[in-house]
């Protein structure tokens, strides 16, 4: 039985000149500003336009461009290589923002043929932003060409063993490096607006069970851990603790800093430049001991192993696939099957 599988990310620019349209295909998604189009769509373009020269600039620090498109087909192509012993399968990757687009990846699904689809994104706590998002457009798309195959939907895996045991391994392998043992190990993940988690969006509470079981798998009680929230734009409000405001706070104290990507799994700008670089640099500034950050998970082992555990798995709750039940029963969250 052929079978494709479909890695969604959400991409980046592949040169300078892309950065600007880059930015209009995020913030141009309903997903992000939910206002109607005839309203987001000029708004896009404005903030686009402001945002490009500061963005510009993030990726000048990492040749001009991001890598996140190689690295997922890296992933892709160490998860097909895994799958080929187990049957008949092929790995696309679609960006949500950015090339690969699900418009043009499509034709190359239908030329392959296959006889279902697993949907499958590289974010392992769902938001309705992310995962939502990506998900939403692929149905979309295929609804309007009237292209039907059988499809199963991997909506999230933020407790998955073999994801959880990708990040301890790195974790585990960092911290050899760590001779000063007076440090604060931060797990970073994107933020959210504060508005999107009270209307029931289940990513920051996903968010939270992998750190705990990350932190369960380590069984160090003697690790001195926090979670916050990175990469805040605009004026709202959002979920916290911030991660600028833990580094100013443990530097301060003189600690040294040990980074987690928890919520990240390859390496791009908010990795490369605002850990790295902009981060690392706030941590030096307020006179930390030291600063080191844990790798993305990329194509670590256990990683893949996980995705192809994922994509194997029977279906489960009708055509949705999740590890943990969201506790916003309320919502219309993919890990309910609803």
């Amino acid at each position: 039985m052929r079978k494709a599988v479909i890695l969604f990310n959400l991409g980046g620019p592949d040169k300078l000149e892309s950065v600007e349209p880059f930015l209009f295909n995020l913030f141009n998604d309903p997903a992000i500003i939910s206002i109607p189009s005839i309203f987001r769509y000029p708004l896009a373009k404005f903030i686009s336009k402001k945002r490009a020269p500061v963005a510009k600039n993030i990726y000048r620090e990492i040749e001009n461009k991001s890598p996140i498109l190689e690295l997922t087909q890296k992933q892709a192509n160490s998860l097909e290589n895994n799958l080929s012993k187990k049957g008949d399968y092929k790995c696309f990757v679609v960006m949500r923002c950015w090339h690969p687009r699900a418009s043009q990846v499509i034709n190359q699904v239908k030329d392959y043929g296959p006889e279902e689809i697993i949907l499958l994104p590289l974010y392992p706590q769902y938001s309705a932003s992310t995962s939502g998002s990506s998900i939403n457009e692929w149905n979309e798309l295929c609804r309007k060409e009237n292209y039907k195959v059988n499809t199963k939907t991997i909506c999230c895996y933020p407790t998955e063993k073999f994801f959880i045991e990708s990040h301890v391994s790195l974790i585990k392998k960092t911290l050899q490096e760590v001779k000063n043992k007076n440090f604060k190990l931060i797990f970073s993940a994107h933020g959210l607006p504060e508005n999107k988690i009270k209307k029931g969006d289940p990513y920051q509470w996903q968010v939270e069970k992998t750190v705990q079981e990350i932190m369960s798998k380590i069984k160090n009680e003697n690790l001195d851990y926090i979670l916050s929230y990175q990469s805040r734009v605009g004026p709202l409000k959002w979920i916290g603790p911030s991660t600028d405001d833990v580094i100013i706070k443990y530097s301060k104290e003189k600690k040294g800093i040990v980074i987690v990507p928890v919520a990240f799994v390859s390496e791009h700008s908010e990795t490369l430049v605002e850990l790295d670089i902009e981060y690392k640099k706030l941590a030096e500034k307020n006179d930390c001991s030291f600063y080191k950050r844990v790798p993305a998970l990329g194509t670590e082992e256990n990683f893949i192993k996980g995705l192809e555990e994922l994509v194997l798995k029977p279906k489960i709750r009708g055509t949705f696939v999740s590890s943990i039940m969201c506790p916003n029963k309320h919502v219309k969250c993919p890990c309910l099957g609803l």
